[in-house]
């Protein structure tokens, strides 16, 4: 069996979790149970102070696999995504290629998003002819403000590292060869700090986030159930899966 998430040993108080299911690391249930546990083994550690998320292959996470048909209990993967929310240690997203969908809204669980100048980033969600999941009705307006949210929503636009660094969507942008040595950085400075004020500070910042999250993907499950149910949502996920500009109906 393949294994989706790779967790390295604590160095300086920082642990690497890492998706290991390249070059797309599409998200599954399994991978994001897999990483939600991990992320808790974590929280009962008290030598990790930090954590540094990062990928393997082409992309951080393209989202779902529509050439394969996508997640089908979309239920018990927002389950799975909840859980990372409710994790206590601060996290540090190193971001290569494609964070679209499903992977923008992973990489929105991280309290800091280091992006390599090739990154980009979508909330893909219209174009595939469905509602946003993955808490990105909360995360993201939360990151980038309400305006900035509903452009990169209505859309479904591709944003660049730079634009996306001047929307506050990533806080450094750095080549693609300091990427993980830079998201480290920052995930060992935050860890130099006293580990018990940093998670008390971080409470605080995110109180009542992973409960938005969860009410969101609850909403969020309805209208994508709705949907799926369209013409407009087999067109977008057939326009993805053969890589051409879809032709929506309104029905």
């Amino acid at each position: 069996m393949t294994t989706l998430i790779a967790h390295r040993s604590l160095i300086d108080h920082v642990a690497t979790v890492e998706l290991t299911n390249p070059p797309d690391n599409f998200f599954s249930v399994a991978m994001l149970e897999a990483l939600a546990t991990t992320l808790e083994v974590l929280d009962d550690d008290d030598d990790c102070r930090a954590v540094l998320l990062c990928a393997e292959g082409k992309n951080f996470c393209a989202g779902a696999d529509f050439s394969a048909g996508g997640p089908t209990d979309i239920g018990a993967l927002y389950h799975a995504a909840v859980r990372l929310f409710r994790t206590r240690k601060p996290i540090v997203a190193a971001v290569q290629g494609a964070a679209v969908g499903g992977g923008l809204g992973l990489a929105l669980a991280a309290d800091f998003r280091i992006a390599a100048p090739e990154a980009r980033f979508s909330a893909n969600f219209a174009r595939l002819g469905l509602h946003q999941g993955f808490g990105v009705s909360v995360t993201l307006p939360r990151v980038v403000g309400q305006q900035h949210a509903a452009a990169m929503l209505y859309t479904a636009r591709r944003v660049p590292a730079t634009d996306a660094l001047a929307m506050g969507l990533v806080d450094r942008v750095v080549p693609a060869e300091e990427l993980r040595q830079a998201a480290l950085a920052l995930a060992g400075e935050i860890a130099t700090a006293a580990p018990l004020a940093v998670e008390s500070i971080r409470a605080t910042m995110r109180a009542g986030l992973a409960d938005a999250v969860a009410a969101a993907t609850d909403h969020e499950l309805a209208e994508q159930t709705r949907l799926r149910e369209t013409r407009d949502f087999v067109e977008g996920a057939r326009a993805t899966a053969e890589r051409r500009t879809p032709h929506f109906e309104r029905r």
